[in-house]
């Protein structure tokens, strides 16, 4: 926002002790002081009412307009007003040039930046007939930075009504006014920004919320589920429940490189591509080295995803799964020696970093044992003093019967301990049932 003024126009310091002050200046006193006070404001409205308010009560005026500085149109607009019979607020004209005199005393001020001063508006070139009774008027630039905030006028009914001290008081109130207005307006146009971006980023939320899956899948003899949270109102995970033929499933999780919405977008565009391809290729390996070839061609450099496919044969009770550059997956069995143990691929780069190949790794899920896919939102999840959730209490909560993925990222939520989720969270946790 733009700095207060420097207020080097004290009338108080000017005048000598005299107890003959006049009624008159002691209101301009008042009026100087607040002044200073409008800029604790940043509502236009009420600034502009107070400005004309105070201006109207004090100088006994015929009329007060303020006018404000449409850049987009080069025009000013009426947005304060006192005693005008003639225009009403909205009224606009436009900025012409500087030897217009159509468009009268605040054209002209618009055009030079400079007070312009009729003690005699019938001998005035640049002064328009507005209300009968006027006989001298103030126009004064309202200006910031070089930059035109607006004009400011003040009529009155007496033949050179304004002194020098009165006028100099003007051009100091400009001063704040113009101050008190271009914050307002930025104050305004950041809002409505803001505003304008919650409600694109809430849209955006609505449609990636739309493209996760809406239930768990029924696959004979496993139970599968899935949840995503984003940090923000947008995320870059996301996972998916593909039907593939012979009732197979694939199975995916990912993370776009990023937040928000641009990491949005790009895992929306997987989406689609991974879709496409999972029906048409042989196993997740074939799926993944199509999918990078695909992404090389159209990710933004600097961009890429890393991401776990697997393909669920419920009839074979086999896991086939391929890793690109994520999170191993982990597995909990009680058939394995140490109860558990993390599936790692051979080979396998993230999307889009550069030509690669891709491994698989085959599992046979014994009953009772299960696999659980996460992105790094879940094990880095960290205190303020930089502990992690970690891959130790994954495995702790997972190796519980009752473990299901809105339980787990509950666990997270309570060990950062209203920290918050720094990174998206999203796990897919698949089970095999009892033969």
């Amino acid at each position: 926002m733009a700095a207060s003024p420097r207020s080097d126009f004290d009338i108080s310091a000017q005048l000598a002790p005299d107890p003959t002050v006049s009624l008159k200046l002691a209101e301009l006193i008042r009026l100087q002081k607040s002044a200073q006070r409008i800029t604790s404001t940043l509502n236009l409205d009420e600034i502009v009412d107070r400005v004309v308010d105070e201006v109207s009560s004090s100088l006994g005026c015929v009329e007060i307009n303020l006018y404000l500085h449409d850049t987009e149109h080069n025009e000013l607009v009426l947005t304060g007003v006192r005693g005008c019979t003639v225009h009403g607020k909205g009224h606009r004209f436009k900025v012409g040039r500087k030897t217009d005199m159509r468009q009268g005393m605040s054209g002209h001020v618009a055009m030079t930046r400079k007070m312009h001063y009729a003690p005699d508006v019938t001998l005035d070139p640049y002064y328009v007939e507005c209300e009968p009774s006027t006989r001298s008027e103030v126009a004064l630039p309202l200006e910031v930075e070089g930059e035109l905030v607006g004009v400011f006028t003040v009529s009155h009914h007496e033949l050179n009504a304004f002194c020098e001290t009165e006028l100099r008081l003007l051009q100091g109130l400009c001063s704040h006014v113009a101050v008190a207005v271009q914050n307002a307006r930025r104050f305004h146009d950041e809002h409505k920004r803001r505003e304008q971006m919650t409600r694109e980023a809430e849209e955006a939320r609505t449609i990636q919320h739309a493209l996760l899956p809406r239930s768990s899948p029924l696959i004979p003899g496993f139970s599968v589920s899935g949840l995503s949270i984003p940090a923000g109102l947008v995320g870059g995970d996301w996972y998916d429940y593909i039907p593939l033929s012979d009732g197979r499933w694939g199975l995916v999780l990912a993370d776009v490189a990023g937040k928000g919405t641009a990491a949005a977008l790009l895992m929306s565009a997987t989406r689609g591509m991974l879709r496409s391809l999972a029906p048409l290729s042989s196993g997740p390996a074939e799926v993944l080295d199509r999918l990078n070839t695909m992404l090389l061609q159209d990710f933004p450099d600097g961009r890429f995803v890393t991401m776990v496919y697997a393909e669920l044969d419920p009839t074979k009770r086999l896991l086939r799964l391929a890793n690109a550059g994520h999170l191993p997956p982990l597995l909990v069995d009680p058939a394995e020696p140490s109860g558990h143990r993390w599936i790692y691929t051979e080979q396998g780069l993230p999307l889009g970093v550069s030509n690669s190949k891709f491994s698989e790794t085959e599992i046979n899920l014994t009953p009772n044992s299960r696999v659980a896919f996460y992105s790094d939102g879940i094990t880095e999840a960290e205190l303020d003093s930089g502990e992690e959730y970690g891959t130790k209490r994954l495995l702790a909560h997972l190796q519980s019967t009752n473990a299901t993925p809105e339980n787990l990222i509950a666990d997270v939520r309570k060990f950062v301990n209203g920290a918050g989720l720094r990174d998206d969270a999203t796990v897919i946790l698949v089970s095999a049932n009892r033969a």
